[in-house]
């Protein structure tokens, strides 16, 4: 997902990761803001027999098949249709996440050992950094494909990481989990910090360096995933991940006590002086909105609700999914952005949006989570894809959100 810039260390290597990541939040993972590339308003389940007709259990297969078939290459390689064929490390790793709950260890195996060829960071020297993927790969002005931004973006990460270990238990492949700490060891070390004036420990979206200002931390809540963090703990004991699950819920809450509708951010800020968060200033670049990035704060949310029985989760979800619901229960729409008012600043739904919604009503109201499927979700699906045949990011939250939570995963969550 997008990056910003934020830190203005005085090295020269600092400055490049600044200018670096200002491309990656200009053209970040989720849908451009062209109006060209906007999701199209969904029809009414009427005009649509398909969302009467095609259970669950056959959509996700045949739309896993369809999007192998148009968005990953024989070599692994997924391809962002939307922005000119680049690919992102967060598609290698959904589609990771989506071959271990599809059984489907072909896939998986394409697509990471692409990822691992192709995504290394590398210093100038051409030695490898560690193990982390850098987040854009595609053609460069001079026509060259390759590393475009050797920056990561935690949430891919995070999430290529949850897969292996996954993948490891269902397959009984210990070659994955050895990778999956590997890669634990790196992820802590570069992209969380612990910040005394909190006591807390934050998981950033990206390089400490690119993230932390002497006076603020700029977060992005949808990165954070308390339920992955467990999973790491059984896997990488000598760090303490479980913290991780601390500061996550408190940047949840927090960050959606900034909306008056108690929504969740795109981006927040939190203020090393005050102790607080707060909407991201103007110079940073970024939104403190209820976008496409936050629509993923439902699904990481339901997923501990699910998994691990978390309270926290379950409340959270019943408290600040409310708005949503009384809107939906009032017009039958949500718009795809609402600032923190909670008014409407695009003109359009997005069933991105209704896919995560879905995972999240599931747990607390699973009545209007099957509406949202009947009216909104299958409404825009034709041939195993979602909202045509270029919409790389409406295919993986629309499948994530439809496979909640996942066939036989209490088998998989512990070690």
């Amino acid at each position: 997902m997008k990056q910003p810039v934020v830190s203005v260390g005085v090295s020269l290597m600092v400055s490049l990761i600044q200018l670096s990541v200002i491309t990656l939040l200009l053209v970040g993972c989720s849908p451009s803001n062209s109006p060209s590339t906007m999701p199209k308003s969904t029809s009414p389940a009427a005009e649509s027999p398909i969302a009467e007709t095609i259970p669950i259990s056959e959509i996700l297969p045949e739309s896993w098949q369809a999007y192998k078939q148009q968005f990953v290459q024989a070599d692994g390689r997924v391809i962002d249709r939307e922005a000119n064929d680049r690919t992102v490390s967060e598609g290698q790793a959904y589609a990771m996440l989506r071959a271990v709950f599809a059984d489907d260890p072909d896939t998986f195996a394409q697509t990471l050992e692409w990822a691992e060829n192709n995504l290394q960071r590398k210093s100038a020297n051409g030695q490898p950094t560690d193990s982390l993927w850098a987040w854009k790969w595609g053609r460069s002005a001079t026509g060259n494909w390759g590393i475009i931004d050797r920056n990561f973006a935690s949430d891919a990460d995070l999430d290529a990481i949850t897969a292996l270990i996954l993948a490891a238990r269902r397959w009984n492949r210990p070659d994955y989990l050895d990778l999956a700490q590997t890669k634990l060891k790196d992820l802590w070390e570069i992209s969380t910090v612990q910040v005394p004036a909190t006591s807390r420990r934050y998981f950033l979206p990206g390089p400490t360096e690119a993230f932390l200002q002497p006076d603020r931390l700029l977060l992005n809540p949808s990165y954070l995933a308390p339920y992955a963090f467990r999973l790491f703990a059984q896997v990488d004991p000598n760090r303490d991940w479980l913290s991780l699950v601390d500061s996550s819920y408190d940047v949840f809450n927090e960050a959606a006590s900034l909306s008056s509708e108690g929504l969740p951010s795109d981006w927040v800020v939190l203020n090393l002086g005050t102790r607080r968060l707060e909407p991201a200033s103007p110079d940073l670049n970024v939104r403190s909105v209820y976008g496409f990035d936050a629509y993923r704060v439902w699904w990481r949310v339901a997923i501990d609700a699910a998994w691990f029985e978390e309270p926290r989760a379950k409340t959270f979800l019943q408290t600040h999914l409310q708005p949503l619901q009384s809107q939906w229960e009032t017009s039958q729409s949500i718009p795809a952005e609402m600032d923190l008012q909670g008014e409407a600043i695009v003109p359009y739904e997005s069933t991105a949006q209704y896919g995560m919604l879905y995972a999240a009503f599931s747990v607390v109201e699973p009545d209007i989570a099957a509406e949202m499927h009947q009216q909104k979700i299958m409404p825009t699906y034709e041939n195993g894809i979602w909202d045509g045949d270029r919409a790389y990011y409406t295919q993986n939250l629309c499948w994530f959100g439809l496979a909640f939570p996942y066939a036989a995963i209490e088998d998989w969550l512990e070690g």
